[in-house]
């Protein structure tokens, strides 16, 4: 019974996943993830009390893989961000809800994960600059905001944008982000 259970709250995960990554926080509706789960509402609420609190859980689920799969190494920020970017490039509901959560995640909860990692984060870019391994040009704060955005940069550009750099190929969007952290942190 226990595997049921998890089978249930697995499939109302995924299927949660994509309908935010499609039509965002506020736009996302329980009846549509609970018929993509072949479920019902109820298992819902009582997995996740509420549509926020599954929200919650599938950006918990999402910051976990991306600490695991993409850990900081401030002393070779260029490469954390290839890291990052091929974290976004490998999963595209990821960075289409990413992209919701930047959009309209300020009202809800702070991922628990994803606060403590950008603590660790700041204290491990701040130790580099103290030890002099990385300038001190920008702050420790600006230094991290720099890297995310940039790692992000090909998935949250707008559609203008986007028709123009359709044929750019993955490794060559990957290469001009890591060269433009490189850029950034050169004296």
């Amino acid at each position: 019974m226990a595997g049921d259970a998890e089978a249930t709250r697995r499939r109302l995960l995924d299927a949660a996943a994509e309908e935010f990554a499609q039509h965002g926080i506020a736009g996302a509706r329980v009846d549509r993830i609970a018929a993509a789960a072949r479920s019902n509402k109820a298992q819902i609420y009582h997995y996740f009390t509420n549509k926020d609190g599954l929200f919650d859980a599938v950006m918990r689920e999402l910051a976990g893989h991306t600490v695991r799969e993409a850990p900081i190494d401030a002393t070779d920020l260029p490469e954390y961000a290839g890291r990052l970017y091929d974290r976004f490039a490998a999963d595209p509901v990821m960075a289409r809800l990413a992209n919701w959560y930047r959009l309209e995640g300020a009202g809800y909860a702070a991922v628990e994960l994803v606060v403590a990692s950008t603590g660790d984060k700041l204290a491990a870019v701040t130790k580099a600059q103290e030890d002099g391994l990385i300038p001190d040009r920008f702050t420790p704060v600006e230094v991290l905001a720099l890297v995310a955005h940039l790692s992000s940069l090909w998935f949250a550009v707008t559609p203008e944008i986007g028709a123009l750099t359709e044929d750019i190929p993955h490794e060559r969007r990957r290469a001009v982000v890591v060269a433009a952290v490189a850029a950034l942190l050169r004296d």
